[in-house]
């Protein structure tokens, strides 16, 4: 019995050496902010997010799937390539474009919640962060005020964890922002990763 229980510890040994731990898969689905539009994509936010998480000490496989110009219509038909493998946490950062284009609110809303689902449906376990966006008071107060609000509900509705303004420290500061004050630059995108890694320890 004895020689049998060291056999089989032994084995079990050998095992756990040939399998590590698998890394947590992070997958970053958004538009132009997520995507680093101006610059490299090795500067935008999700690269950052991966070093300073490892940096903690956390094992995680960053994906950046953003696309510049992306509305939340295209996000919804483009999903299912994106999950074609394993996601663990899935960061959604998407709407602003619909926003600026002043698309009706609750075809953004829509729209979003269809991501969700078929990531949950794919991947039930995984978890689901949103990234709130804001968008600037020229299509009047009435629908800024409703879009800010598409963000909050769909994290209640769906047990989400939310970043209320992914842009929180960035947006309106010309030392963080590309010249065309909407995206961010390096150090902005720094910062950007650091709002992003404070949400995500709360899950990790």
């Amino acid at each position: 019995m004895n020689k049998f229980l060291a056999f089989f510890a032994l084995t079990f040994l050998l095992c756990a050496a040939h399998n590590p731990l698998k890394p947590i898969t992070i997958v970053f689905y958004g538009d132009s902010i997520t995507a680093g539009y101006g610059l490299e994509r090795d500067l935008a936010f999700p690269a950052y997010v991966e070093s300073g998480l490892r940096e903690q000490g956390y094992e995680v496989n960053v994906i950046n799937a953003g696309l510049s110009g992306e509305t939340s219509a295209g996000g919804s038909s483009r999903i299912s390539w994106v999950l074609r493998q394993p996601v663990d946490i899935f960061v959604l950062e998407l709407g602003a474009n619909d926003g600026l284009r002043g698309l009706p609110i609750e075809q953004t809303k829509n729209n979003l919640q269809q991501i969700i689902d078929q990531v949950k449906e794919k991947y039930p376990k995984t978890k689901i962060v949103l990234a709130g966006m804001q968008v600037p008071p020229n299509l009047g107060e009435g629908y800024t005020n409703a879009f800010k609000k598409i963000y909050p509900e769909l994290a209640t509705k769906n047990q989400a964890l939310l970043i209320p303004f992914i842009l929180e420290g960035i947006a309106g500061d010309e030392k963080l922002n590309q010249a065309d004050g909407i995206h961010p630059n390096v150090e902005g995108h720094k910062k950007v990763a650091q709002n992003v890694i404070k949400a995500l320890t709360k899950i990790l």
